[in-house]
């Protein structure tokens, strides 16, 4: 159990990028100690960076569990999303930011099947800004689950310094409560929507992937 805090699971995305950064620094190591030791710090924060772990998951569809680790960053009442034809129906919106250092996988809040998947290309703002939902590039699931008619959407957005969102599901797949879905690489955004439930947490809250509870029936 503690090897496994100390040395987490790599997601599938994290080995070319962990063996480039692992070359460059031998290179590195052999023409500059002080820039092999730069280089062996990025070479562990890759690591971290694509770490992978295990998540303690509730497995009751009574409560919604966050998306991703990270940071509440907004709670709102929206208009659902127009690539969803969703825009004439109200949700709350709940917005977690993840920096650099948070783990980058993302899972299901509910049990469900994936009803429609949408990628819509955009810009590439800071993920803490609002207006990053409507002009960032992001990838939408909508999830059918069994509480509401509408289901429950999750989004994931490109932040900043993110430049790839991938997707481990596909269209009409059953998934579980904290099931892995996808991730985003380097600092991103995650934001949730949903009907008729009570939400949990508050801005400036910190949450955890598949364990954190955010809203419940």
């Amino acid at each position: 159990m503690m090897l496994e805090k100390i040395f987490p699971k790599l997601h599938q995305e994290g080995y070319k990028f962990l063996v480039i950064s692992g070359v460059l620094t031998l290179i590195l190591w052999s023409i500059s100690d002080f820039f092999g030791f730069i280089f062996t710090l990025i070479t562990i924060w890759v690591y971290y960076f694509f770490r992978d772990p295990e998540r303690n998951i509730i497995e009751d569809d009574t409560y919604l569990v966050s998306p991703a680790d990270g940071i509440i960053s907004a709670v709102v009442e929206v208009n659902g999303p127009v690539e969803l034809g969703l825009e004439n129906k109200k949700f709350t919106r709940i917005s977690i930011f993840m920096n650099i250092f948070n783990c980058h996988v993302n899972r299901s809040p509910s049990n469900g099947q994936i009803e429609d998947i949408f990628y819509k290309p955009g810009k590439f703002l800071n993920a803490s800004l609002n207006k990053a939902s409507d002009e960032n590039e992001r990838n939408y699931f909508k999830i059918k689950d069994n509480k509401t008619e509408d289901g429950i959407v999750v989004v994931q957005i490109a932040g900043l310094i993110a430049r790839r969102i991938v997707t481990h599901v596909e269209k009409k797949q059953t998934i579980n409560q904290g099931q892995r879905i996808g991730m985003i690489r380097f600092g991103s955004r995650v934001d949730v929507y949903y009907k008729e439930r009570k939400t949990m947490v508050k801005v400036g809250q910190n949450v955890i992937a598949g364990e954190s509870l955010i809203a419940s029936s």
